[in-house]
């Protein structure tokens, strides 16, 4: 059976009354949708089609239909129109957002992730930049009390990661000097995969007698550098999903999903650069009536990341695409150190 012009019409025409009421449309009211021009009969029989090419299901035994995994994904890559962009009005709101942000990666992601929550009632993803070559280019050592040193890293995409490391014997402040400075000269600018234990063994070595006593210090360095090449997943406005009776019992595995930041991460960042719709029956372990709408973003010298709006199937794509685009757009500048003056 094929998707003659008129079918694609009553599929479009149902997925946008079944987002705008979130009850599954009848042929009565997609009558008055197309204004009469269409008899009821008609409709019910095109129903009847697309729910046997599975776009369409029956959730219940009245004649409302919804639309199925299949008919959404039908929707988005057939029918969907392109979008038109944000009102200048917008785009200034957004602008101000960003303006009132922290700058500093890992805070940028995290802040630009509530304000896209807020903004759209949704619930979102961010991640920070990511490289394979990404690795740390300062280290300082701070000493924190008598027993203890606080490893600060700056990565090379400008973010900055601290591990506390606890010592058995005193630490001076004479120590601090000497571990950044062993660490500034041997572990800045390598990448992970680089690092063994043949290279801890030297740095140890470049600490004299007090070695081994500092060892801890050079393992919470050496795990700031793995840690260094893997992007942070930031998740904010979880209660969001609440608002939608179909999510509701969703949640608890969407929270186990993004336990994970790595994986997260993985499965939220687009394969290219145009905003894409993953439904949640596409998941490894399926979450029904689920759907994450990804869009990487640049943030210069090859860091990519990505913001993901999660929501109900039913969520209107149209107007929130472009909302995704511009957040995306704005949070990729920011991470590259761009002003509003450079971008304008």
């Amino acid at each position: 059976m094929a998707m003659d012009d008129r079918k694609q019409r009553v599929l479009e025409a149902i997925v946008t009354l079944y987002t705008q009421g979130g009850e599954p449309v009848g042929s009565g009211l997609l009558c008055r949708y197309f204004d009469m021009a269409v008899s009821s009969a008609t409709l019910r029989n095109e129903m009847a089609a697309l729910t046997k090419l599975g776009l369409l299901e029956q959730p219940h035994t009245s004649a409302g239909r919804v639309p199925s995994a299949k008919g959404y994904r039908y929707y988005l890559d057939n029918l969907m129109s392109p979008s038109r962009g944000l009102t200048p009005r917008q785009k200034t709101e957004i602008d101000r957002i960003f303006a009132g942000l922290d700058n500093e990666p890992e805070r940028l992601a995290a802040g630009a992730a509530k304000a896209l929550a807020g903004y759209t009632g949704y619930m979102v993803a961010a991640t920070t930049p990511r490289a394979d070559d990404l690795c740390i280019a300062h280290f300082e050592v701070v000493q924190v009390g008598r027993y203890a040193a606080a490893v600060l890293a700056v990565t090379s995409a400008g973010g900055v990661r601290t591990r506390v490391a606890r010592l058995d014997t005193g630490l001076t402040r004479a120590d601090a000097a000497l571990l950044a400075q062993v660490l500034n000269r041997g572990l800045t600018f390598v990448a992970p995969a680089d690092l063994n234990g043949a290279v801890l063994a030297n740095l140890a070595a470049d600490l004299g007698e007090r070695g081994s006593q500092l060892y801890p210090v050079l393992n919470a360095a050496a795990a700031l550098l793995q840690e260094a090449a893997q992007a942070r997943t930031y998740l904010e406005g979880e209660q969001y999903l609440m608002r939608w009776p179909e999510l509701i019992d969703q949640l608890p595995g969407v929270l186990e999903l993004f336990s994970d930041e790595e994986r997260a991460g993985r499965l939220i960042t687009p394969r290219t650069g145009r905003t894409t719709v993953l439904l949640g029956e596409d998941l490894q372990r399926p979450m029904p009536g689920l759907c994450f709408m990804s869009k990487r973003y640049l943030a210069g010298g090859g860091l990519t990341g990505a913001m993901a709006l999660l929501g109900p199937t039913r969520m209107p794509f149209e107007q929130l695409m472009p909302v995704l685009d511009y957040f995306a757009l704005k949070l990729g500048e920011c991470m590259a150190g761009k002003t509003q003056e450079d971008t304008q």
